[in-house]
């Protein structure tokens, strides 16, 4: 009899923590793009090779204070995870160097739209590929989202690649991510540890541009290196996040990143601020709304049947 309460309590706590990581993951790459237009002076490709190489730093510390080296070796012996893990340190790469070249190239809102576009890509795989069902009204509120979308997409045809390409990324290291069998920690150390040649390597031989491997000196310096912390937690947080709640629910929460940096974009750096991205907003905070509330009313129909069901016994 108190098998079942133990066990809705604990996934109710999973949940929990879940929706915090996320939060935590969402507004951190909201408000990102401050960040990196402090670095707009050093190419994006070598912006990107310093977080890779000062992130696995992080990783090495933190991977040390968890004790998680045992999950590591674990990870790295498996012939089914190690694999995925390669291809998701490809995608995350890709997606960071894009991500940096949006922003420091004036197409913030490129970026946005990219990550605009995830949570339906993230909802639409977690229906068709991992099989979570959507009622009626989350199917509506993905519908009114994506006609939101389609409103921005049709006034940026010429940076729709970025988007896209951000889009796709992005989405599909969340889904491996969320089916490969490794802790948050352990696979983005590995992930870190996969790209860490190549990125240390470039640095070494002067990067892009032949610049000093830590940057020009006083705050150019302190940021590169700073690019460790910058990047792995809200990574972290996100692939907790995604261990701990449906992908659909995952999707929808990533609304809150690229509405941040819309703001950005429009009040801090003077993008413009059209007609489309007003309607987009309306739309898309209308589909958070109907998603969530459908959500809750789910959950509070379940907690109230499984009541009833052990009131009866």
């Amino acid at each position: 009899m108190n098998v079942p309460l133990t066990d809705q309590a604990d996934a109710d706590a999973r949940a929990r923590a879940g929706l915090l990581f996320g939060l935590a993951a969402y507004g951190l790459w909201g408000v990102m793009p401050i960040y990196f237009k402090l670095l707009k002076a050093v190419p994006s490709i070598d912006i990107v090779a310093h977080r890779i190489v000062w992130s696995l730093v992080v990783l090495v510390f933190l991977a040390t204070m968890a004790k998680a080296w045992g999950q590591i070796g674990a990870a790295v012996r498996s012939r089914k995870t190690l694999p995925i893990l390669f291809v998701t340190s490809v995608l995350i790469g890709t997606n960071w160097l894009l991500y940096v070249y949006a922003i420091n190239s004036g197409h913030i809102l490129a970026g946005s739209l990219g990550y605009y576009l995830n949570p339906l890509a993230n909802i639409l795989l977690g229906r068709f590929i991992l099989k979570e069902r959507l009622t009626r009204l989350q199917w509506a509120a993905v519908a009114i989202a994506a006609a939101g979308i389609a409103v921005l997409a049709a006034g940026a045809l010429g940076t729709l690649w970025i988007s896209l390409t951000l889009c796709f990324s992005f989405a599909t290291y969340g889904l491996l991510r969320k089916i490969v069998h490794v802790e948050s920690l352990a696979g983005l150390a590995i992930e870190t540890a996969l790209l860490f040649p190549i990125a240390l390597g470039w640095l070494l031989l002067g990067g892009s541009e032949g610049r000093p491997m830590f940057g020009l000196g006083g705050q150019e310096t302190a940021l590169l290196i700073s690019a460790g912390v910058v990047s792995t937690v809200p990574l972290l947080c996100f692939t907790a996040a995604a261990r701990r709640l449906a992908y659909s629910t995952v999707g929808m929460l990533q609304f809150i990143a690229p509405t941040l940096q819309f703001l950005l974009a429009v009040a801090i750096y003077d993008e413009p601020f059209t007609w489309a991205h007003g309607i987009a907003f309306g739309c898309i905070w209308t589909a958070l709304a109907l998603y969530l509330g459908a959500m809750i009313r789910d959950r509070r129909a379940s907690q109230q049947r499984e009541c009833d069901e052990m009131a009866e016994a």
